[in-house]
């Protein structure tokens, strides 16, 4: 078996249009605003939208994008100021220097590294709340990056839709 038989064909997608980011972002802040039960098992949609952008459209989303969401983020639920705004700007920093690494491995490799970037954010997140005086809130802060992570692959597939070239277009037509 060759290469070329083992690999399945990559789809060249259309440019992103800002509007897709933009809906995607507040669509992601607005889940993250829903009054969860328990909000340590609950994944951070902002962080994960966050980091698929930066990974997939470093020029963008960036630093900026991160902090301005971070601090709306901080408004919307009220707590310490800044404290998801640098988390997310780390956790932006992060994906768009390992971006063209990610992007190499298939979705469930990728998975792998976005987990790792979410559990930093969100340890720096809690770090940020214990030097506030806040207490440790236990190992099931783990689990909302850990479930971020596991969604990573239909998320990816569910934004990059409106990027795939539509059907009845011809493989000798330009794009």
């Amino acid at each position: 078996m060759q290469l070329s038989e083992r690999r399945a064909p990559q789809d060249i997608l259309l440019p992103v249009r800002t509007s897709t980011i933009v809906v995607s972002l507040a669509a992601a802040l607005l889940i993250n605003f829903l009054p969860w039960k328990n909000v340590a098992l609950v994944p951070d949609f902002v962080a994960l939208v966050l980091a698929f952008w930066c990974v997939r459209q470093p020029r963008l989303v960036g630093l900026g994008a991160a902090w301005c969401l971070g601090l709306l983020t901080d408004v919307g639920n009220g707590v310490l100021l800044g404290q998801h705004a640098l988390a997310y700007s780390l956790l932006a920093f992060l994906a768009i220097t390992l971006s063209r690494r990610i992007l190499w491995f298939p979705l469930w490799g990728q998975a792998l590294h976005v987990a790792a970037l979410l559990l930093l954010a969100q340890a720096v997140g809690a770090l940020v709340r214990i030097a506030a005086g806040a207490e440790f809130p236990g190992w099931t802060l783990a689990v909302g990056p850990l479930l971020a992570a596991a969604l990573w692959p239909p998320l990816s597939l569910l934004l990059l839709l409106p990027q795939k070239r539509p059907p009845e277009a011809s493989e000798t037509e330009a794009i």
